[in-house]
């Protein structure tokens, strides 16, 4: 398989981050899925509602910059199929006056 790369300054890759994070809403904390009102754990604490994302900032953008190329080879391909299959259809018509 073939490796497609970038190249970002140490000094960007937080703003790209944050760019993509902030575009995509990506949150530090998301809903706790074991959360129920007033459940506590083992130890008696009680549950929180939310807890820290397990994807990380650099994970959601990879796999936001993964899905963006995905969505544009599909695209294409699609537009380019629609091309295709248009110009291999026959739309000529012969209509003849039948009071002639």
């Amino acid at each position: 398989m073939a490796v497609f790369s970038l190249e970002i300054d140490d000094a960007d890759v937080q703003r790209v981050f944050d760019g993509v994070c902030g575009n995509y809403n990506w949150s530090a904390q998301i809903s706790n899925p074991d959360f129920e009102e007033g459940a506590v754990d083992g130890e008696g604490n009680p549950i929180p509602e939310l807890i820290d994302n397990p994807e990380s900032q650099g994970d959601f953008t990879h796999r936001k910059v993964r899905q963006f190329l995905a969505d544009h080879v599909a695209a294409w391909e699609l537009k380019e199929a629609r091309r295709l299959a248009a110009e291999a259809v026959d739309v000529s018509v012969n209509l003849g006056n039948p009071e002639v």
